[in-house]
């Protein structure tokens, strides 16, 4: 299954979006010293923006706290993801191999943690109103991990 969606994922990407070569850091309230972040592709269609990057996050830090203005895919390359929710709990661990999805919204503010001891590095297509940025910044919701 996981194939098939990494196959799916690099298809559509292929297909749907233009090779870039922009960098950037990853944004979120604050992300942790060395995330950063490439664009591998981009495409804007009717309106919405496919965004292919990928997104190293080094042993022991974290994107920060924040939301997406679209849902996401992601494929982790290299480590372990740890997401956790606005409630503080864990919702889910993900290893090299997995995917993950991320619905979109203020309602769904989280954080990805590389709590392993390399870097983390993933994958992601983001589908976002054309001009929307990556993420939008959140507050720690009052968890005790940043």
């Amino acid at each position: 299954m996981h194939v098939m969606f990494r196959r799916a994922l690099t298809g559509a990407a292929a297909t749907v979006l233009t090779l870039a070569t922009l960098t950037g850091t990853a944004h979120a309230t604050p992300p942790g010293p060395g995330v950063t972040a490439v664009v591998l592709a981009q495409k804007t269609v009717d309106g919405t923006d496919y965004i292919l990057r990928e997104i190293t996050i080094p042993a022991g830090q974290s994107t920060g706290w924040h939301y997406h203005d679209g849902p996401l895919y992601g494929y982790v390359k290299q480590g372990t993801l740890s997401h956790f929710d606005s409630s503080c709990a864990s919702d889910g661990v993900y290893r090299a191999g997995r995917t993950i999805s991320e619905p979109s919204g203020p309602d769904h503010v989280h954080i990805g943690r590389n709590l392993g001891t390399t870097p983390l590095v993933l994958d992601v297509l983001y589908v976002l109103p054309h001009g929307a940025p990556f993420s939008e910044d959140a507050p720690n919701p009052g968890c005790d991990f940043q």
